[in-house]
């Protein structure tokens, strides 16, 4: 069976889906550190990657986040996606995210061996929102 792209004036969908991803990774938003700011750094020992994520919060709403990254396409594209879809959002929308709602972000399907990857920002972004809520403490992340 033949499956069928939806295409958009005559550009199959994953191949718009796989610029998007190269255009976060060339060109990404909310790259570098914030002062004054929660930290939290993550890294993925099986390939190398690493992600530092900060952020402000205003009442339950992050008021501000950015990243620095080094790592691979999707990791640092997921960390450029990420920090546009939550600024200004509340927190606990953030908390209840899972492995799907990335996927949907990226909108590409990644591989098994890549899951971590696109994975990276979100946990360092939970870390930093449980330990504002006063869940866990610096230093009890990786217990």
């Amino acid at each position: 069976m033949t499956q069928i792209m939806q295409t958009f004036e005559g550009v199959h969908a994953d191949q718009m889906y796989r610029e998007h991803i190269l255009d976060h990774y060339k060109n990404p938003r909310n790259k570098g550190a914030l002062k004054n700011a929660l930290h939290q750094h993550e890294n993925n020992p099986l390939c190398g990657d690493e992600v530092d994520m900060y952020m402000t919060f205003e009442d339950n709403n992050i008021k501000e986040v950015s990243f620095v990254s080094q790592g691979c396409a999707i990791s640092q594209a997921s960390a450029s996606i990420l920090t546009e879809s939550i600024k200004d959002k509340n927190i606990n929308a953030i908390t209840t995210m899972k492995q799907q709602d990335m996927k949907e972000l990226l909108g590409i399907d990644v591989t098994p061996m890549r899951v971590k990857c696109m994975m990276l920002p979100l946990k360092a972004a939970k870390m930093i929102i449980f330990r504002h809520l006063g869940r866990v403490t610096e230093g009890d992340e990786h217990d």
